[in-house]
């Protein structure tokens, strides 16, 4: 059985119904900080099972032993943490506490419960700024925020944990840009407060919660002046980590492997993208650029090829169509 942490959150929902689908047992944990409990009577709607669901917070040992105790838990998906880079560098004593906290607190019930199997939900903000592309898991850590060094910090005590049990096994998966939704619209993103992505942001302009985009620089060395990053469909996302399970079942030891495209789309791109989703124009304006945002950023997702026989089936305007299928059915989120 896996136990998903931070199941009911926008990644970790996505997950769950490709792992069932898949075949796997799953029981859910989370404690419901930056998701619905909406979500998991929708999961097991579109499931068409009833899945466990415990409301508990992975930083508490004695709500992880519980967990450990009552159900037969061989491996552990862990989305569970804070993971907004803005609110990171606001609050950052809090991003280390439960980031690096909820990750150590289930790494050690696992020992007590041998447990080997961890896939880790990482990030590419592990690689900061480069100034190029086609980033290979080689590149070199460069991170410019708490958020990004949680994650670092996190990659850096599982590769010691992996030299200190030979046994673990830990998949180590660096996220670009996960946008979309599951094509029911039943499941989707529903941030809290102002959006801090673009996606979700556009589509509530779509929608009619927010007025316009704010579209930060188009002066950037890139074809229309506006930044280009590699955005993944978040379903593509979820069956990564199905990947990775099977690569676990190896006993790889420590593995880390990009999650993109290897295909960058400009902010400009996107919103055309939504615009033929749902069928307008949507108004935006330029702003000045934000301070630390770079050019171009896209992933070389070759590794995950290879190793994991997983690559990405979902094109932007696909993307973008089920982000507004979702929008559209959840005009105000769950």
């Amino acid at each position: 059985m896996i136990l998903v942490t931070g199941g009911a959150g926008y990644i970790g929902s996505h997950t769950v119904v490709e792992l069932i689908s898949a075949g796997y047992d799953v029981v859910i944990a989370d404690n419901l900080c930056n998701s619905k409990l909406e979500v998991i009577p929708r999961l097991e709607e579109i499931t068409g099972r009833k899945l466990p669901f415990i409301q508990a917070d992975m930083c508490s040992e004695a709500e992880t032993e519980a967990i450990f105790r009552d159900y037969p838990v061989d491996t552990v998906i862990h989305f569970a943490g804070l993971k907004a880079v803005g609110e990171s560098t606001q609050i950052p004593l809090e991003y280390y506490r439960v980031n690096i906290g909820s990750a150590v607190n289930v790494l050690q019930v696992m020992a007590r419960h041998n447990v080997k199997n961890f896939v880790f939900s990482s990030s590419a903000t592990v690689y900061g700024g480069p100034h190029f592309t086609g980033i290979k898991e080689t590149t070199p850590y460069h991170v410019t925020n708490p958020y990004g060094r949680t994650k670092r910090m996190i990659e850096e005590i599982l590769t010691d944990a992996c030299a200190a049990d030979p046994a673990l096994n830990v998949v180590m998966l660096r996220y670009f840009n996960p946008i979309g939704a599951h094509k029911s619209g039943r499941i989707g993103e529903d941030p809290n407060g102002i959006p801090n992505n673009l996606v979700p942001y556009i589509a509530q302009v779509a929608v009619g919660r927010r007025e316009f985009l704010n579209v930060y620089g188009n002066d950037y060395n890139t074809p229309d002046g506006t930044g280009v990053r590699d955005y993944i469909h978040v379903v593509d996302l979820a069956k990564g980590h199905v990947a990775a399970l099977k690569k676990l079942a190896e006993h790889c030891g420590l593995k880390a492997y990009n999650l993109g495209t290897g295909k960058g789309s400009s902010v400009m791109d996107v919103l055309h993208a939504f615009e033929r989703a749902c069928g307008r124009e949507l108004p935006y304006r330029i702003q000045p650029r934000r301070p630390g945002d770079i050019d171009m950023c896209f992933a070389d997702p070759g590794l995950a090829l290879a190793e994991l026989g997983w690559k990405t089936e979902y094109d932007l305007d696909d993307m973008c169509r089920d982000s507004w299928n979702w929008q559209q059915q959840n005009p105000n989120g769950y």
